[in-house]
């Protein structure tokens, strides 16, 4: 399907909304120059408008199947893939140690939505072996690095992250799979692993999976738990894929939509593994791939969202029906209605991508100063970023469908696909649920410090603007003040209430925020021109229209659980 990467937005939101400018600063990504930035952006949204997108409908319909026990990819990927090695996308922020450009997370994350915006099936792919990368890279020994690392940056092998079983579920503690020591350095690994995002292909010479299983004296739940790389072909003396290792793709899915990504159930029988970090702490090194996934999640929600908005606003202005009250425009677009779709599907998508910008700026900022305040606001952002991403996208590809009317229930239309695609999004890497809980439970340990200094920075900005807008700077700074006071009040209740308001609270947060970006770029806007433009108009659209859905959503987080247990199982069952 047709795609426009929107150059202008990110090198405008780099620029001048989430801070990029203290990332370039820092020694770490000296080479992060605004010529660089420009660069490595321009090639890849050509990578991703030529190549990349006549993929997108190709791999719905022509899904990757097994034959003979290996996975078939659809028609084209194999060349897509090629591209993005080609391009040294999948090792943008990868250290040059191993081969990678030691490039920031943020220009990383602007690459990964043009390339999930293109075809979202493929960029699943490169998604999981930057996460791979990453762990790897801070838990592996030297050999392991020095065996994997480069050949996973060049694209020769791609990697994957074996978690789910199918007893467990998000519960990764009632993990069955095991771990015995062979004695040599290696590990005989048993067990099976479902939903495997990429779990075989055709396209790379090895697939290198991270595993978890426990040991022999592995204590119940996560914290008995390890990590191993176990790769489909066992390396030989010279580093090159060797013998076949005894593992096993059993299955594919039959999926909503990512048809072309081959999610696999995997089978491993005394697999040859290699312990990734210490013994029964591979939730930890586990967690930095999954951390770095969670982040590129949120992203594919504003992947999908911006290509389902573009597909709608690409048919609507196309479409003629009716008489509008703009003369001259007799399209759809003319619509009150079509209008006010249109116009939030735009907001929210400025919104949920200053929010993942915004969080891969403070992940390179951690990196480069490793300052507690840095590592906090990270930790907090992603699964803020996580959810409001994900139903980002999953809130545009739905409206879109609207847009497109009853031809948006038409297959062919192509809008569907848009929804099925990132409906998962939501769901794996965490539900946003568990992203919510995360938030209120673990990401609260330090009684909201971190999360006062993010409002008291929204509530400084909003004051400090008032002069210019002064009824849009009122309600950032009102609703953030709301916040403050939510979040006050939800560090002062027990846990399980805490989860009962979780996902409003977190909504409301990333709501916030969004609203926040769109004042910083009204601002900008003015400053550079010295007057109101479309992205003024836009912010007034984010604050007006949908920043109020605030305080409804800290009602719900003030209400704690108590409510919701009142109904028994019974009562449900009525």
């Amino acid at each position: 399907m047709p795609y426009r990467a929107p150059l202008t937005e990110y090198r405008f939101l780099l620029d001048h909304v989430v801070g990029f400018d203290q990332v370039a600063a820092m020694p770490l990504f000296a080479d992060a120059t605004p010529d660089t930035v420009g660069a490595v952006l321009g090639e890849a949204a050509k990578m991703c408008e030529g190549v990349l997108a006549p993929l997108q409908r190709v791999g719905d319909q022509h899904p990757a199947r097994l034959e003979n026990g290996g996975v078939r990819t659809p028609p084209g990927f194999a060349d897509g893939y090629r591209a993005i090695v080609d391009g040294g996308w999948v090792s943008i922020c990868a250290s040059p140690e191993f081969g990678g450009m030691g490039l920031p997370m943020a220009l990383t994350s602007a690459v990964n939505e043009m390339i999930g915006s293109a075809c979202l099936s493929l960029q699943l792919n490169p998604l999981m072996t930057q996460g791979q990368i990453e762990a790897l890279d801070h838990h592996a020994s030297d050999a392991i690095k020095a065996l994997y690392i480069p050949k996973l940056i060049s694209g020769e092998w791609c990697g994957t992250m074996n978690l789910t079983e199918a007893q467990a579920g998000s519960d990764v503690g009632a993990l069955r799979t095991k771990a015995e020591d062979n004695g040599d350095g290696t590990y005989a690994v048993s067990g099976q692993k479902i939903y495997i995002s990429w779990g075989d292909n055709d396209f790379t010479s090895n697939v290198c999976h991270l595993v978890l299983a426990r040991l022999p004296g592995g204590g119940p739940g996560t914290k008995g738990i390890s990590l191993f790389m176990v790769p489909k072909f066992i390396p030989d003396a010279q580093g090159n894929a060797g013998l076949r290792n005894t593992l096993s793709v059993v299955s594919l899915e039959h999926k909503m939509g990512l048809h072309g990504s081959p999610t696999a159930v995997m089978q491993y029988d005394r697999a040859t593994g290699w312990l990734i970090g210490e013994a029964h702490k591979g939730m930890a090194a586990m967690f930095t791939m999954m951390n770095n996934a969670r982040l590129g999640v949120g992203v594919q929600g504003v992947s999908a969202a911006e290509g389902a908005y573009q597909h709608a606003l690409a048919y609507a202005m196309g479409r003629k029906q009716g008489q509008t009250p703009m003369p001259g425009n007799d399209a759809i677009t003319g619509h009150a209605d079509v209008r006010r779709m249109l116009a939030t599907m735009k907001a929210e998508v400025f919104s949920a991508r200053a929010l993942a910008l915004a969080c891969a700026v403070a992940i390179d900022m951690a990196r480069a100063t490793d300052a507690p305040e840095w590592h906090a606001r990270a930790a907090l952002l992603v699964p803020i970023n996580k959810a409001f991403g994900t139903d980002t996208g999953i809130a545009v590809a739905d409206m879109s469908i609207q847009v497109h009317g009853g031809m948006g229930f038409i297959e062919e239309a192509g809008a569907a696909q848009y929804l099925r695609d990132v409906r998962v999004t939501a769901i794996y890497e965490g539900t946003n649920g568990i992203q919510a809980m995360d938030l209120v439970g673990r990401k609260m340990m330090d009684n909201g410090e971190a999360a006062f200094r993010l409002i008291e920075e929204i509530q400084t900005n909003a004051h400090g603007v008032r002069a210019q807008y002064p009824n849009m700077a009122t309600a950032v700074w009102n609703a953030a003040e709301s916040l403050r006071e939510a979040t006050e009040g939800l560090v002062a209740q027990n846990m399980n209430d805490r989860f009962a308001g979780a996902v409003a609270y977190q909504r409301a947060f990333g709501r916030i925020l969004g609203s926040h970006y769109h004042l910083c770029a009204a601002m900008a806007e003015l400053g550079a021109a010295g007057v109101d433009g479309p992205r003024t108009a836009l912010a007034r659209v984010a604050i007006k229209r949908l920043l109020p859905e605030h305080a409804a959503l800290l009602a719900q987080v003030r209400e704690g659980a108590a409510g919701l247990y009142a109904l028994s199982d019974a009562d449900l069952l009525a």
